[in-house]
């Protein structure tokens, strides 16, 4: 590994997992990370896909902060949900957070979520 690669964890105020990972990492002039829709406490809150969409959007815009971007930072975002008709509500928050020249962006359906009682995942990309 060249020291150009190497990776860096990034230091957000989002609760320890008891899984190994990092909330974010860096390398190369790239943020990546995955937010999910858990409050300060750790867990996942409650009212729904609207609810569920701004913590996971909240978590991710204070991780962008974090690594001294902010939302304009974003270059990508995966937006996972477990039900195509959270897709509208998802679009309607998430519009609240970007602004044009719009991040890329991919929604995927799938089956669920480690944590079972999740709704969305977002997967994001940012410039450094």
């Amino acid at each position: 590994m060249t020291a150009t690669s190497k990776i860096t964890a990034i230091a957000t105020q989002l609760p320890r997992s008891k899984a190994p990972l990092e909330w974010a990492v860096s390398a190369n002039g790239i943020l990546f990370t995955a937010q999910i829709p858990i409050d300060a406490s750790g867990q996942v809150v409650a009212g729904g896909i609207e609810a569920q969409a701004r913590q996971t959007l909240e978590n991710l815009k204070h991780t962008l902060e974090c690594a001294g971007g902010g939302m304009p930072s974003l270059t990508q975002a995966l937006i996972y949900v477990t039900d195509r008709a959270h897709l509208a509500a998802v679009n309607q928050v998430y519009a609240e957070y970007v602004s044009a020249p719009y991040p890329n962006r991919a929604a995927i359906i799938v089956s669920g979520f480690a944590r079972e009682e999740m709704l969305v995942e977002i997967v994001a990309y940012a410039a450094t």
